[in-house]
């Protein structure tokens, strides 16, 4: 049975930094949607080691190869920007059971907003689930690796601005061992 319209999914987050974990959600995402907004937030309650600007061009450069994602800011209540952009899905990750407890409250007040939008809940890959932009935050400011959390090119972004801002606490260890 067809469609008569396309299915727009969004996809919401600060994505301060995108992790691999994020990426999974929107790599599965895409595949259920005909097209995915990957919405990236402001967010008051939070400080972004990256401006907005720097984080909508990290996430488009990740997803360059999803040919259905597109990547744009928003700062509004979200019901509001999945009507913006003709969204009739909105789609979260989950990894933890603290994660389903926030996320169903908000589906619930997003569906008393709109009853047009429904929330899609997709779990975390199981390898996947500890990532939390947060903790590689963390991690890295005391020179831990965070290349297992997020690619290549994030890890140089993030540890970059670490130390442009002076907070990097320890020098980078190398997990190599050491030559005998």
């Amino acid at each position: 049975m067809g469609r008569s319209s396309p299915h727009v999914g969004i996809y919401p987050g600060t994505f301060d930094p995108i992790t691999l974990g994020h990426m999974d959600i929107i790599r599965r995402g895409a595949k259920l949607v005909d097209r995915l907004v990957i919405g990236v937030a402001t967010n008051p309650s939070k400080t972004p080691l990256f401006t907005l600007e720097e984080r909508v061009a990290h996430v488009r450069r990740e997803t360059a190869a999803i040919p259905n994602v597109e990547v744009v800011a928003f700062d509004s209540l979200l019901i509001h920007f999945a009507a913006s952009v003709g969204a009739n899905v909105i789609i979260r990750g989950l990894r933890a059971v603290a994660d389903f407890e926030y996320e169903f409250q908000m589906a619930g007040m997003n569906q008393q907003l709109s009853q047009a939008i429904e929330t899609v809940f997709l779990m975390a890959d199981v390898a996947l689930q500890p990532i939390a932009s947060r903790l590689v935050k963390e991690i890295a400011s005391y020179g831990g690796e965070i290349e297992r959390f997020v690619t290549p090119a994030v890890a140089a972004d993030v540890y970059r601005r670490l130390e442009e801002r002076g907070v990097l606490r320890k020098p980078r260890q190398s997990s190599a061992p050491p030559a005998a």
